[in-house]
């Protein structure tokens, strides 16, 4: 007898399996709690087992074969995403969802001006974002949670696909008093007295000390971080220092004070800026296009600036 159940059924129990509650997971998809319950009910009958343990204080949490069927579902939902694909493929249209990533360092400056150019060029494809670290790019580029990601060419594992788009060199940033706030630009070795507001996200944060590493020394590093917002704060009301490959167009930093971006001089790798994906990501056309569209913005300079 065939299993009766639908794709969207299957989108409602991911969602509560990621939320934990049916009320987020409710918020998340737009739909009511009722709905969501009676699927995860409709489901659990069909496949003949139960998939959340109920807790009325700590909400749902998946069983041992919730959490089996949870990391099956979602590669079904992936790979329904190609009939969509296909039947671009055949129309001559893109169409369906993309899961973009982005890393958070950046997001702000260039992902809200990549996707807003993408839908005006295919309106019939449907764009959610999320804001990531590195590591965490990774992680759910692996579990088909994103499509595709724009990030850095930092510690790239082998079973994912990087497109370089930019390179991005490092600069100094230092308030309009630090004392090297005159030079042209910096060396390294310059900087290895000075206090140091770190950037401290998974994989960035080795990249930034790997050049003290280098000259065989340890940064002064006095401030710890994971938002650029507050570095660019801190590095203005003058505790230290910090280095980064992104520069703002705005040279204040968020409580108005003003910054300045100096070149970090020596042998310092730049940064290369990017897509990543699956190494099967570009059979899907949507995902194609969005490449494509990428490199087309870059080459023809309407791409976000980020450094320069």
């Amino acid at each position: 007898m065939p299993l009766r159940f639908t794709i969207r059924q299957l989108e409602y129990f991911v969602a509560v399996g990621e939320a934990g509650t049916i009320t987020q997971a409710s918020e998340k998809m737009n739909v009511s709690s009722p709905s969501i319950s009676a699927a995860i009910t409709q489901l659990e009958s069909e496949f003949g087992l139960p998939l959340f343990v109920r807790q009325h204080a700590h909400g749902l949490s998946l069983t041992q074969a919730g959490r089996r069927m949870l990391t099956q579902v979602k590669l079904i939902l992936y790979e329904s995403n190609y009939l969509v694909d296909l039947a671009g493929d055949i129309s001559g249209t893109v169409r369906g969802p993309l899961h973009i990533g982005c890393l958070v360092t950046f997001a702000q400056l260039a992902l809200p001006s990549v996707r807003r150019r993408f839908e005006e060029a295919f309106p019939n494809v449907s764009i959610t974002q999320s804001e990531l670290n590195q590591a965490e790019i990774f992680s759910a580029l692996r579990r088909a949670e994103i499509d595709v990601a724009l990030t850095y060419d930092l510690n790239l594992p082998a079973d994912l696909v990087f497109e370089s788009l930019l390179e991005l060199p490092p600069y100094v940033v230092v308030s309009d008093s630090h004392q090297l706030a005159s030079q042209e630009t910096i060396s390294v070795k310059e900087l290895i007295d000075f206090p140091m507001v770190l950037l401290d996200l998974p994989f960035s944060s080795e990249y930034f000390i790997s050049f003290f590493v280098k000259l065989g020394a340890k940064p002064n590093i006095t401030e710890r971080t994971r938002d650029m917002a507050v570095m660019r704060s801190l590095v203005a009301n003058g505790f230290g220092y910090s280095i980064a490959n992104v520069r703002p167009l705005s040279a204040l930093s968020p409580d108005g004070k003003p910054l300045k971006y100096i070149p970090l001089r020596g042998p310092v790798r730049p940064m290369q800026l990017g897509l990543l994906m699956p190494t099967d990501a570009e059979r899907a056309n949507v995902v194609r296009e969005f490449v494509s569209h990428c490199k087309h913005q870059n080459d023809i300079g309407e791409f976000p600036k980020l450094a320069g």
